[in-house]
Parts: structure tokens; C-alpha cells; sequence
């Protein structure tokens, strides 16, 4: 499953995902992953989600970032929820189209029973149709 926190840069996207992230540590059964441009946010999330800054990894496109994301699935089999912060910057997707990379995470989602809250710097009404019903929060 697939949740999108849509708006424009500086609306207040990560605040949202990073509480999110740490209210949904209290009930969660298994691990939360949160992938960000950078560790800037690293002591406002709870000190038993992971963060991982990807500015430190070699990802160049989508489907490098498409194979980053299937490695950490691949090496934790109690992956519950991924936070994925400045979403089309940690994607390479800027001024690209999104929807072939969210049609995989969410292929993804569905294999592994993840889900994946992204933070997109877009209004909703600019996202491609595939990820207008994903919007969980529009600001």
C-alpha cells in the first residue's frame, strides 16, 4: 500500500511524515524504515525507526533507487512501513514522471505487505492519475 503526502515545497510535508512515522512505532509489530536526502532529521524520529540518508548511497535514476529500496526489503523480513521524505529527490525523479516508479513500489507493497508513505513536493492536483487516490494528506 501506497500513502502520499502531497504539496508544495515548504508546506510542512515532514513534519507530518516524521509524526506519523514516530506514532506508528508505538503499535508497530514489525521494523519502520525512513529514507531521507539527509540524517538532518535523525533526533526527531524515534530512536528505534531506522533512518537512512541516501545522499551517502550512489543512486543515479529510479531504477537504482527501485533496487536500493528492494535491498533493504531484501535484508529485513520484518519490514513493515518505509517513509520515503523528499520523495522525488531520494528517487531521482524530479521533473519526471512518477508513475512507473509508484506503479513498483506498490507491486512491491503488495509482495512484501509494506507500506510506504511518501512525501511528494507537488500539489495533488499535479500528480499523474495513479497517484491522486493515494493522497492521504493534501497541503
Amino acid at each position: 500500500m501506497i500513502q502520499i503526502i502531497a504539496g508544495e515545497k515548504g508546506k510542512g510535508k515532514t513534519k507530518h511524515l516524521l509524526d506519523k512515522a514516530n506514532s506508528e512505532i508505538k503499535t508497530a509489530h514489525g521494523n519502520i524504515v525512513y529514507l531521507d536526502k539527509s540524517g538532518k532529521h535523525m533526533y526527531e524520529l524515534n530512536n528505534k525507526i531506522r533512518l537512512i540518508d541516501t545522499s551517502s548511497y550512489p543512486i543515479t535514476n529510479s531504477d537504482e533507487f527501485i533496487g536500493f529500496i528492494s535491498g533493504i526489503i531484501s535484508q529485513d523480513h520484518d519490514l513493515e512501513q518505509m517513509y520515503l521524505d523528499s520523495f522525488l529527490k531520494v528517487a531521482k525523479l524530479e521533473g519526471c514522471d512518477i508513475s512507473n516508479t509508484i506503479e513498483k513500489l506498490e507491486k512491491l507493497g503488495e509482495a512484501f505487505n509494506i507500506t510506504f508513505v511518501l512525501s511528494i513536493s507537488l500539489n495533488e492536483c499535479d500528480l499523474p492519475e495513479c497517484a491522486k487516490e493515494k493522497v492521504v494528506i493534501s497541503l
